[in-house]
């Protein structure tokens, strides 16, 4: 079930790679087994670099289901979320978050993270936030 819908916001991301408003990167959200919404990075579209996959998606479900929170809801990402979107992530309250590529491996791709977010402890920052890895070489190939 997770990795059906993991393949999902990796399959978002391959859209947001090739998309010439969008970015390499996927994210989808589900309450009760049901899609809420999915999306891929705008922030070329935009000229808008909070347009992170996470952000639009979590924009975009509490629109839908009318509520400034996600407690009932798991985000599926097709790389671990970096620190601006933790924070959005820690204010919707979600469920589980279930993610593809790691920080590090986004590293490797030229992605930008920042010094403090690996200064961080990962185990405590998963734990915190409910964070599991799968599918990991699927979302690597978004990349390549």
């Amino acid at each position: 079930m997770h990795e059906s819908y993991l393949r999902r916001a990796i399959n978002k991301a391959k859209e947001g790679r090739v998309s010439k408003e969008g970015g390499s990167f996927g994210a989808l959200i589900v309450r009760d087994n049901e899609v809420i919404c999915e999306v891929h990075n705008l922030v070329r579209g935009r000229d808008d670099l909070t347009q992170h996959a996470e952000l639009l998606a979590i924009q975009v479900a509490c629109s839908q289901i009318g509520r400034d929170n996600l407690k009932d809801c798991i985000l599926y990402t097709s790389c671990e979320p970096c620190m601006m979107c933790l924070g959005a992530c820690h204010w919707a309250k979600f469920k589980e978050i279930f993610y593809g590529a790691s920080a590090e491996d986004a590293q490797k791709f030229g992605f930008t993270y920042s010094k403090s977010f690996f200064n961080i402890d990962s185990k405590l920052r998963h734990t915190e936030f409910r964070m599991t890895q799968l599918l990991r070489d699927e979302a690597l190939d978004v990349w390549k």
